[in-house]
């Protein structure tokens, strides 16, 4: 026991770290709430940039506006606000956050107006669909950011935090979907933005908790358990749709999958080429593309018996169907 004590004594010692000067820290969150003047052609300029970049779907360009991106600030400044009961800055906070975002998506809304290219790239797509992942990730990165600013190691962990959060992204995939009519594009873009703030917000507010800033009075303890409650709500209520889509999406990839197994092992054969295999959504068809050697119809036949054995659910209508 004792030697499992010594261990456990080390152990927390290389983890263990503390808030090097609090008042600095809250000054520091408080100040980078701000959206004037500058701080604003910057958030401008970096939605153009990151537009641009969904654009031509280039991840460099992307990575860049992010990079630029100012939009963390008032994320922080409210998590922070709630963690140590300051309703002054909660409202500054929420205040500034509104109206950055109100600009980042009417900016990239008047970019993709202009632009000849409509079309939507796999970058752009890849913000429509948010999942628990990103949930996870907004909560990771968010504790990473936080924790950065406490200490002398945030020049190198925000701009990383920057990336792995992806703050501007989704707010230039909602422009495009005003602009362009997709409203469930803007729709999923917009709810990964809200799932982005809700949780780098609360990374923050556990943060000032658990390194125990000192705390304002926000009024009676029954008005602080229910600001607990609302902040604890709104995680559960952003988490939820995300888990929906995740099952969705796990589900899509896991009958793909079970797909190129079935193809691979039932309808490979000497001399036959497997060029794609695509399933109508509406008929059940599995329609296969190959070259070379035909495939007998008694192999196909066999094939068809076999399908349940991958999790493929076989009607009278659904069996493959070849074209070489």
């Amino acid at each position: 026991m004792p030697k499992f004590e010594l261990l456990w004594t080390r152990a927390k010692e290389f983890f263990k770290f503390s808030v090097e000067n609090e008042e600095e820290i809250i000054k520091e969150i408080s100040e980078g709430v701000s959206f004037r003047g500058s701080t604003l052609w910057v958030l401008i300029f970096a939605i153009f940039i990151a537009s641009l970049g969904l654009n031509v779907n280039s991840t460099a360009v992307i990575i860049g506006a992010m990079l630029v991106s100012p939009l963390m600030g008032p994320i922080i400044g409210m998590g922070l606000a709630v963690g140590i009961g300051d309703l002054e800055l909660l409202k500054r906070s929420g205040r500034n956050f509104g109206v950055a975002t109100l600009i980042s998506v009417l900016t990239a809304m008047v970019y993709f107006l202009i632009t000849p290219l409509s079309d939507a790239q796999s970058e752009l797509l890849a913000r429509t669909t948010p999942t628990i992942y990103d949930v996870l990730i907004a909560t990771c990165g968010g504790a990473a950011g936080f924790i950065a600013l406490c200490t002398k190691g945030k020049s190198n962990v925000i701009p990383g935090v920057a990336i792995a959060t992806a703050l501007m992204p989704p707010l230039c995939t909602a422009g495009y979907g005003l602009a362009t009519g997709h409203i469930l594009y803007f729709l999923g873009a917009f709810y990964l933005f809200f799932i982005n703030t809700v949780f780098i917000s609360l990374s923050t507010y556990v943060g000032t908790r658990l390194l125990h800033f000192h705390r304002k009075r926000l009024g009676t303890q029954t008005l602080e358990r229910k600001t607990r409650r609302v902040v604890l709500s709104l995680a559960l209520l952003t988490v939820l749709p995300s888990l929906f889509m995740t099952v969705g999406i796990v589900r899509k990839s896991i009958f793909e999958n079970n797909v190129n197994r079935f193809v691979k092992k039932e309808l490979s054969q000497t001399g036959t080429q497997i060029i794609s295999n695509e399933v109508n959504k509406d008929s059940l068809l599995l329609s296969v593309v190959a070259v070379g050697r035909e495939i007998p119809a008694a192999r196909i036949a066999e094939a068809k018996r076999r399908m349940e054995d991958y999790g493929l659910n076989c009607s009278t209508n659904s069996r493959p169907r070849v074209r070489a």
